[in-house]
């Protein structure tokens, strides 16, 4: 069974800092900022756009939630958020592509700016929860 690996303290800041983040997005994603998110919905997904941002919402507060409280399983969270930031990344790249204007990217070299954030987020999802040293690094259950 997968629980932790002995984590630093800025390791710790940035988990719990990157869990708000996602907790904060999660609202965005379930009031005031649902059309913002819906435009970066790409047209080849077989669901609405409406349902895709909703679901997608729940799943960041969940995974915020956890990230910030669910220390015995923060290997296993950061690894779920990782695969989270993946499978949301065509949304960004759609955004780029069909030049969509969302949360203040108003031009292509924002737009793609905001495509190499991306792999920042999986690294630091993995890194803040032990994720990296766990399955790439040796580590060991603590």
């Amino acid at each position: 069974m997968i629980n932790t690996v002995q984590n630093t303290t800025l390791q710790k800041i940035l988990r719990i800092l990157l869990g708000a983040f996602m907790v904060f997005a999660a609202i965005g994603h379930l009031t005031n900022l649902r059309a913002e998110f819906q435009a970066q919905v790409p047209d080849w997904i077989p669901l609405s756009k409406d349902l895709v941002v909703v679901l997608s919402g729940i799943v960041e507060l969940a995974l915020g939630i956890s990230m910030i409280f669910w220390k015995g399983q923060r290997v296993r969270v950061g690894l779920l958020l990782a695969i989270f930031y993946v499978l949301i990344y065509p949304g960004n790249i759609n955004q780029y592509v069909n030049h969509i204007n969302a949360f203040g990217l108003d031009t292509d070299r924002a737009r793609l700016i905001r495509l190499f954030f991306q792999p920042v987020l999986i690294v630091w999802a993995l890194w803040s929860t032990g994720a990296l040293k766990y399955y790439f690094g040796g580590g060991k259950q603590k």
